[in-house]
């Protein structure tokens, strides 16, 4: 066995536990999951959008959605379909300041959007931009340009966050005019961008780098080069080497962005890099089989967890807890965690072993259902 297969076959030991922590976060009532096991088990929390479409994204990286049972799959669809707003077109969770952070407001319109796709259904009502209520700067290229303008970058994992979702909406535009828009922000982001390091916007490296891998959503989107691409290359290395990954982000946007660059990487620096990436996972594992987002904690609320400690951004919305912030694992950084494993798996041209059989997943999560109604 090479090394390759030797530090793959240490990966794999992390994810014991994780698809029993899985099934415990669903709620057969809504047909939702939870973030965490805190959230469960207080009635302040219900399900909630983000953590429902990761969840079907851990279903679909593990090969188990394509055995789902019709009753859940309609119950995930009938989810997601109920959390759409007829009047607006968007996807609400039922915390009120949800609608108040425009992160997440696009985000979930991504997310239902897509996970609808994805279980064979879509959304029972028109989009945003079909009735008129998408933002003003959706009307035109020079107003696009100014959203872009006026975006503050001093935080890059959060400025290009707002940057990254603002196009939400280039599709939903007649497709006659979505080529110019792709265009224009293309542009755009060239002129932004730092030439020296490949990234964009201002903090740390690992800020920078989470930055530059909400902008490569973009790019991956549409399928357009990034540029620079060996500067964010060196950057990304110059990282992991030389700064502590205290958030799941930190692990998962590295090893995503290497795959989005597929650049020729000498072994010994594959090597090094999954040694770094694989001890950094490593310490974010919990004992309830999740994995969470912090090294201290999971936080309560995600939409605010960009921005750490004595750090400032303007203009911040308003926490949205979903989960108590206790040291365990949580929805968001386990769903980052199934992708790392598959990122790895791809950087070592090795091909990943199932984890469980679907069968034995699906079989033991009616059983657990079972239990829990009797």
């Amino acid at each position: 066995m090479g090394w390759e297969r030797e530090s793959l076959a240490q990966l794999d030991t992390l994810y014991n536990g994780l698809f029993d922590w899985l099934g415990d976060q669903y709620d057969s009532v809504t047909g939702g999951f939870y973030y965490a096991r805190s959230s469960v088990k207080d009635d302040h929390f219900s399900p909630d959008i983000e953590s429902t479409a990761q969840a079907l994204n851990i279903l679909i990286r593990h090969q188990l959605a394509e055995k789902m049972p019709d009753s859940v799959k309609q119950q995930m669809i009938d989810f997601f379909q109920a959390k759409q707003d007829k009047e607006t077109g968007y996807f609400y969770d039922e915390h009120p300041s949800m609608k108040e952070d425009e992160v997440m407001v696009h985000r979930a319109l991504a997310y239902s959007i897509n996970s609808l796709k994805r279980l064979g259904a879509k959304h029972l009502y028109r989009l945003p931009v079909s009735l008129n209520v998408a933002p003003a700067y959706t009307e035109s290229l020079e107003a696009y340009r100014k959203k872009w303008e006026s975006i503050d970058l001093r935080n890059s994992w959060r400025g290009c966050d707002l940057l990254a979702s603002s196009t939400v909406y280039i599709g939903q535009l007649p497709v006659e005019r979505q080529a110019s828009y792709i265009k224009a922000f293309e542009q755009y982001l060239a002129e932004i961008q730092d030439k020296e390091t490949g990234l964009w916007g201002e903090g740390s490296l690992y800020v920078r780098i989470s930055g530059t891998f909400k902008l490569h959503t973009f790019y991956r989107r549409f399928q357009i080069p990034m540029p620079n691409q060996d500067k964010i290359y060196q950057s990304i290395l110059t990282c992991l080497r030389n700064e502590e990954a205290v958030d799941m982000c930190y692990i998962r946007n590295p090893i995503d962005l290497l795959s989005f660059l597929a650049l020729a990487i000498p072994e010994h620096e594959r090597k090094e890099i999954t040694e770094i990436t694989i001890r950094n996972i490593a310490k974010l594992k919990r004992e309830d089989g999740g994995f969470s987002r912090e090294l201290d904690h999971s936080p309560k609320a995600p939409n605010v967890a960009q921005v750490k400690g004595d750090e400032y951004y303007p203009n911040m919305p308003k926490p949205v807890p979903i989960g108590l912030g206790l040291y365990e694992g949580d929805m968001n950084a386990t769903t980052q965690a199934t992708l790392i494993r598959i990122q790895l798996y791809r950087l070592l041209e090795c091909e990943p072993d199932s984890l469980i059989d679907p069968e034995h997943f699906w079989r033991k999560w009616r059983l657990e259902l079972e239990q829990k109604e009797v």
